[in-house]
């Protein structure tokens, strides 16, 4: 009988915690469920004799994966995957996948709710803008990109995108405008919604210059990682230029010393962005049948360390 474990540090919701279990008994696996755990240790211990794993924000590191001694896939609920050491895991033969597409409505929601948040002067009953009529730039137009297009076009927003791998026509099917670099995104944009992976590539990636091109008053919505963002350049724009607004939902190790532009800067306490009752469920699910079809038909279309 395969073992799967489900470790969870933000246990998934009670609804998708008996999904998964279902699955998984009617496939003939066995669950194991670590939950609230705070020690590493824990997951390291519980991983031994497992044969997959599945993830949300846990870190499934190279300790992690060299005490799995019958680990064959790890699958993280969710579509980034940086919280998993790639190179250990393939190393080992092991398939990770995460679950695009499961979260992207709720954190593109998120997304325009943080938009509104910042043009509205963060609910403080002070004069704000609104969001119809401006321009929105869309950095990345995947699954969540594709949703942030779809409720703009409602709030009245002009939608614009860069995204080096897609098709120009693939994105202007959608009734959003294609532009050809991430620097004519930002000059042209009032907002612009972060949508890019943490890889080597992107991290540090958003820098003074291109903040630097955004119009007067822009706001810069990041619901993507906190890696992408060059923090020294993040606080110098706040310095530089007192029109410059940022929001996130994961708050950048610089977050203390931006405390005191608290009126243009704001960040959650912890990360939302797939926090809703409906991506929990969606993920947690999405996760539970790629293992079933992994093991079973060996089935790897989500896997991200071919």
């Amino acid at each position: 009988m395969s073992k799967v474990l489900v470790a969870t540090e933000k246990p998934f919701a009670k609804a998708a915690v008996e999904g998964i279990k279902k699955i998984f008994s009617e496939a003939g696996f066995e669950t194991i469920l670590l939950e609230k755990y705070t020690d590493p240790n824990d997951l390291i211990k519980a991983v031994s004799d497992v044969d997959a794993l599945i993830i949300r924000s846990d870190k499934a590191t190279r300790e992690v994966i060299q005490a799995g001694k019958n680990l064959k896939i790890i699958v993280r609920a969710g579509a980034g995957y940086d919280n998993i050491d790639l190179a250990a895991a393939k190393e080992k033969g092991i398939c990770a996948m995460n679950t695009p597409g499961q979260n992207s409505n709720a954190v593109a929601e998120l997304a325009l709710g943080m938009m509104v948040f910042m043009a509205r002067g963060q609910f403080k009953g002070i004069s704000g803008s609104e969001l119809k009529g401006k321009k929105l730039g869309i950095h990345a137009y995947g699954a969540v990109g594709k949703n942030v297009s779809r409720i703009a076009k409602g709030f009245g927003m002009a939608c614009y995108a860069f995204d080096p791998f897609l098709k120009k026509e693939d994105i202007e099917k959608d009734g959003v405008t294609c532009l050809n670099s991430a620097e004519d995104l930002y000059s042209s944009c009032e907002y612009v919604s972060l949508h890019i992976p943490a890889n080597e590539k992107t991290k540090k990636s958003i820098g003074l210059s291109l903040m630097s091109m955004m119009p007067k008053g822009a706001t810069l919505v990041n619901t993507a990682r906190k890696e992408v963002m060059d923090e020294e350049s993040l606080k110098k724009i706040f310095a530089e230029r007192p029109d410059f607004k940022y929001i996130s939902d994961i708050a950048p190790d610089c977050h203390a010393d931006l405390l005191q532009y608290a009126e243009r800067y704001y960040s959650t306490p912890k990360k939302q962005g797939a926090e809703t009752a409906e991506a929990n469920i969606n993920a947690g699910l999405a996760a539970a049948y790629q293992i079933v079809n992994f093991i079973k038909n060996g089935v790897r279309t989500y896997q991200v360390n071919k």
